[in-house]
């Protein structure tokens, strides 16, 4: 009885420890303290998810290292406001309901939500939103397969989620204008991803204009945005966002670099090419 008991209290050092290692609100000597981390308004409840976690409780460790708190989820469930695959030890966020502080509404595990998202997207001919429906028919039918081979390539376009609600583009190129400018086809705008948070259940993602200086290195950001999406569906390999635009589903990647080096290597191909065929013109 004893030594279940002794390796019992081990557990729970060693989940509270977790807590701090893993948890991104922690006070540091070095960093943020947990309050100019969060989002001004935000009352999501954040923590560790405890041992007894199921469909009709979440057991969760608070921040602030006090006894671990239960949390009805049935109406959570059966509503599928479960966000992702709860495991114990998993950071998570919960929307508690208004009238009863111990029913979460929404539950979100946040460590499952970090990592790298991407989606694909299609390049268009330059100008081909300002020509009629009719005419871009015509032009993608005339157009020979040679041409949509070089430069109609698909390409990734992403975020990287990390610790300390860091984030970061992925597939992001940036674009020498003159050279932009030779190509006869563009790509959707990416946005240039800095931050990610989380406000009352929603996602938040905070983006800007990245200013470079001489070496090609960011030296800060203009034009600083905030987008806000709903979670609609979350688990290890997949998630969709929606906002009033629409939904957009993604799928993980495990190596950014692999993305943003193809990203790269797609836009120089196309570059070269668009510089070619500029030339024998």
């Amino acid at each position: 009885m004893r030594i279940r008991l002794f390796f019992s209290l081990i557990g729970m050092v060693l989940l509270a420890m977790g807590c701090q290692d893993q948890h991104p609100l922690t006070t540091s000597i070095n960093g943020p303290s947990n309050k100019d981390l969060l989002l001004e308004g935000d009352s999501t409840v954040y923590g560790l998810a405890c041992e007894g976690c199921n469909d009709s409780v979440v057991v969760l460790l608070p921040n602030d290292g006090s006894d671990p708190v239960r949390y009805d989820i049935i109406d959570a469930t059966r509503a599928h406001n479960i966000r992702g695959n709860i495991k114990t030890g998993d950071w998570i966020g919960l929307v508690l309901n208004k009238q009863d502080k111990k029913v979460a509404d929404l539950v979100v595990d946040l460590d499952q939500l970090k990592g790298i998202w991407c989606y694909i997207v299609m390049p268009k001919m330059r100008d081909y939103d300002k020509m009629s429906k009719k005419l871009q028919s015509r032009l993608m039918r005339n157009m020979p397969d040679s041409m949509k081979r070089t430069f109609l390539i698909p390409r990734e376009y992403g975020f990287w989620l990390k610790r300390q609600w860091e984030a970061s583009s992925v597939g992001y190129v940036p674009q020498v204008s003159t050279l932009a400018d030779e190509s006869p086809v563009v790509y959707p705008p990416l946005g240039y991803f800095v931050k990610w948070h989380i406000w009352n259940g929603k996602f938040v993602m905070i983006s800007g204009k990245p200013k470079f200086d001489k070496e090609n290195k960011v030296v800060g950001y203009s034009d600083v945005s905030n987008d806000t999406c709903s979670i609609d569906y979350l688990d290890e390999d997949s998630l969709v966002l929606s906002d009033r635009d629409g939904s957009r589903s993604y799928y993980r990647k495990n190596d950014i670099n692999e993305v943003n080096k193809k990203a790269q290597a797609i836009a120089n191909q196309i570059t070269k090419a668009a510089l070619k065929k500029s030339a024998e013109e």
